[in-house]
């Protein structure tokens, strides 16, 4: 797709990205990365930004060298980047982990892109752009009615690519960020966190959270006052009356060390769940994960 071994024939598809690839130094600088940064893919602009905190974006693509070439030229643009070369691996992957953007080939082994991004859209809202080296709007259209953000023909520039990486994330985030507080079908959104009572289920990033009924009820009486902090004593008392809950002042503790952990929170530097030291706990407004 980006590139294969000399002498193979390419299809008509995908011979304009090998050139645009080639004229970026992409191929020739992927054993060099490591030692040359950006300046071996002959990017000089390449945002600033650190691992800590970049937007986790999920690869499905058979083709192991696009892979490779493409998780390079990302990681050095600032994100996290995973790549899996199966249609099942995926949606796996999607089920398992929070992802900021999922990156989706439409050619794949055993189970194909459309079939994937239906799995994906069964369970998760995350943003997925959809490579394809075949140009039929038939194609195009098929992948956005079930689903897909946006639609990129295999004869992207790196660059091109880059800047819709960009735009979906920003819309992404401002979309999460106008669904702040109370929803109409009676969910609880606080940042990536959405809480629905009627069904006393949690997601983060529009991933499921497997939490326990206690853990469920101080997330939600956590996240009613979001920013403000919540008393050790009227939180105790609140969770047990919402389930007649046994909850004793040492064992919420315990429950908050494991909610941090679901959420993949650290008490020395937390994003979510703050301890505020003789009075009671407070769920931080969580920042909206978007990259650089």
């Amino acid at each position: 797709m980006m590139d294969r071994e000399a002498g193979e024939q390419l299809p008509e598809g995908e011979r304009k990205t090998t050139a645009t690839l080639t004229r970026s130094n992409v191929d020739s600088a992927t054993a060099r990365m490591d030692a040359q940064g950006s300046e071996a893919l002959g990017i000089t602009d390449v945002p600033a930004g650190t691992t800590r905190g970049a937007a986790k974006i999920l690869v499905i693509d058979d083709d192991k060298k696009h892979c490779r070439l493409l998780t390079g030229y990302l990681e050095l643009s600032g994100y996290e980047v995973t790549a899996v070369q199966d249609g099942w691996l995926g949606v796996g992957k999607v089920s398992a982990e929070p992802w900021d953007l999922v990156i989706l080939d439409v050619m794949l082994p055993r189970m194909d892109g459309f079939e994937v991004l239906k799995r994906i859209r069964a369970h998760s809202a995350v943003p997925v752009l959809m490579l394809t080296a075949r140009g039929d709007e038939s194609d195009r259209i098929v992948g956005l009615e079930i689903g897909a953000d946006e639609y990129v023909p295999k004869t992207f520039s790196s660059r091109e690519l880059l800047a819709r990486i960009k735009a979906l994330l920003r819309r992404s985030q401002m979309s999460a960020m106008q669904t702040d507080g109370w929803r109409s079908d009676g969910s609880l959104v606080v940042g990536d966190l959405r809480l629905s009572p009627q069904s006393h289920e949690a997601f983060l990033a529009s991933q499921h959270l497997p939490l326990t009924p206690i853990e469920f009820g101080i997330l939600l009486c956590l996240a009613r006052v979001s920013g403000t902090v919540k008393k050790r004593d009227d939180l105790i008392e609140e969770v047990r009356s919402q389930g007649k809950f046994q909850l004793h002042n040492r064992s919420i503790d315990v429950h908050i060390s494991t909610l941090r952990r679901k959420l993949g929170d650290q008490a020395e530097e937390p994003r979510y769940i703050k301890t505020v030291r003789g009075i009671g706990y407070m769920l931080i407004a969580p920042q909206h994960s978007t990259g650089s």
